[in-house]
């Protein structure tokens, strides 16, 4: 990279000139370098008085045959947010990440080990039975059945009994203290079914729209629950819920006034809809992040080295900056965003540091090899972030090549699968959930194959420690195991940004997951 070409790099991240295609041509000459961070305020909405009826039309970026409306198997934004249209849990998130009672009233426990449930009354389901501890103790107790596949089987590992004191009263126990399970609940894949349920194709729980059609990879479509448990709610009287994977038709249909609001905008997006002013932006500060997973089981991750020198390789701030254009955080490779309480705030982000990779690369005894790195479109900043990486590392060493697969089919044929490649995860709404799920030494998605048993140690006993200074720095522990020995690589934590018509009122930023925590359409409404 020349003199010239840097200090135009320069200039244009300074003035917030450079595009996502401006980048690309930059990365073909060969152009890399480091720059602050720009950051974004929050959007706000005033307070209006609802109007009720309307249809609206939604999209998410996620849709497949293997789209579900069963919460064991759902794993995407789409899964999650077709299912609380239909399903609520016992708890729910706020925008404030509190947990608050749902089709529970009240979660007591005085040990954190044996809880009582109390749920509420006067709920029925979409077909008029009414909820009871039955349904409760069926939708929780499947995820232990291995048969079922849950993808929360090693959440409710920890489920060891549960049991109906009455039909409005369930105690559950569990294998060891646990006081974050009232926002345990809270989570998409504990969402309530209704006792026995084996075919989940029409949707019947308790949620604020009834399923009129479920097409896997197409929409699903709801009309609202007249006899939905909360007051008022929901505004709407239908929902049609599409899929669309392609980013600028996904766009390009809510300016056109096609659909109301769309999950998933690219930094670009952001700036075209900001520009109008009939479309809005939702910007949520979230930890949701895309990672680069490199297998620590297998060749060349096993070696520490290697893995640590990616870590020097990763231009964060540039990311940032260029490709998420200020929507988003600088990482410093742990799953834990900067805001939160239990982040641990020694561990600084490495540098981009060349020099400390080819360090690294030489002691892994990989000077001169090839390394190919998985990345596939429709997640975010995985494409740019390789060729970044790519160009970067010529002078470290090593020749990285970057081949960019399909969407359909990535999770299933990919993720987790290939030596070096990319992932994406959602906001989990406590740690100990993250932690179980992808990072556990035999947690089902560990993306990484990882193991460290004073990590898993660490995990189990942080749940029944009820003095916070004292879990604060369990976490912390964590966190430094991960910096050090993991080999998932988290250089950004990446803002939920959804684009909406000024049309669509109640909509507000969430950090618990985008489009309002995946419950936008309980809230939203249409002005006329």
């Amino acid at each position: 990279m020349s003199k010239n070409d840097n200090n135009a790099l320069t200039r244009m991240l300074t003035e917030g000139t450079l595009s996502r295609r401006g980048l690309m041509k930059m990365l073909s000459a060969g152009a890399v370098m480091s720059s602050g961070i720009i950051g974004f305020p929050q959007l706000g909405f005033a307070a209006e008085t609802p109007v009720k009826g309307g249809k609206l039309r939604a999209a998410m970026s996620n849709a497949s045959a293997t789209d579900t409306l069963d919460p064991a198997k759902a794993n995407n934004s789409g899964d999650y947010t077709r299912q609380c249209m239909f399903y609520n849990g016992l708890t729910e998130l706020d925008k404030d990440l509190k947990a608050l009672p749902a089709l529970a009233t009240s979660l007591d426990s005085s040990d954190g080990i044996t809880w009582q449930i109390k749920l509420r009354s006067g709920v029925t389901f979409h077909d008029g039975k009414p909820l009871t501890a039955r349904d409760v103790i069926y939708s929780l107790s499947r995820h232990k059945d291995p048969a079922v596949a849950s993808n929360a089987f090693k959440i409710a590992d920890q489920f060891k009994t549960l049991n109906a004191v009455s039909d409005s009263e369930v105690q559950l126990v569990l294998s060891q203290a646990n006081f974050d399970l009232p926002y345990i609940l809270a989570a998409p894949p504990f969402l309530i079914v209704q006792d026995g349920t084996r075919d989940f194709t029409k949707g019947i729980g308790t949620g604020p729209y009834v399923c009129k059609e479920f097409s896997p990879g197409v929409r699903s479509v709801g009309s609202k629950n007249p006899n939905y448990f909360k007051p008022g709610l929901p505004h709407l009287d239908e929902v049609e819920l599409l899929g669309v994977t392609d980013q600028a038709a996904r766009v390009n249909a809510l300016m056109s006034g096609d659909l109301h609001i769309v999950s998933t905008l690219s930094a670009n997006d952001c700036k075209r809809i900001k520009a109008t002013s009939d479309f809005g932006v939702l910007e949520s500060k979230s930890g949701m992040y895309t990672n680069l997973i490199v297998r620590t089981d297998i060749k060349p991750g096993s070696s520490e080295d290697f893995v640590l020198a990616l870590k020097y390789l990763q231009p964060r701030e540039m990311l940032v900056k260029t490709v998420l254009q200020g929507y988003g955080d600088v990482s410093n490779d742990t799953p834990v965003p900067p805001w939160h309480p239990l982040y641990n705030a020694d561990l600084k982000p490495r540098p981009l540091d060349v020099e400390k990779a080819r360090f690294h690369i030489e002691k892994a005894g990989m000077k001169g090899a090839t390394v190919e790195i998985i990345t596939t479109p429709n997640i975010e900043g995985a494409v740019e972030g390789g060729q970044l990486i790519q160009q970067v590392s010529r002078n470290a060493g090593i020749n990285v090549k970057v081949r960019r697969v399909p969407y359909d089919g990535y999770w299933s044929t990919h993720w987790t699968k290939d030596p070096v490649g990319y992932g994406s995860i959602n906001p989990r709404p406590t740690l100990d959930m993250l932690f179980s799920q992808f990072y556990l030494s035999g947690a089902p998605n560990n993306e990484s194959g990882w193991k460290n048993p004073q990590f898993d140690q660490l995990v189990v006993a942080a749940r029944g420690e009820r003095d916070q200074a004292k879990r604060k720095q369990m976490y912390g522990d964590m966190q430094k195991l991960i910096y050090d020995h993991c080999g998932t690589i988290i250089p950004t934590f990446i803002s939920s940004t959804d684009g909406f018509s000024k049309k669509v009122k109640g909509v507000e930023a969430w950090p618990s997951g985008m489009m309002m925590g995946y419950r936008f359409h309980e809230f939203a409404w249409l002005s006329a």
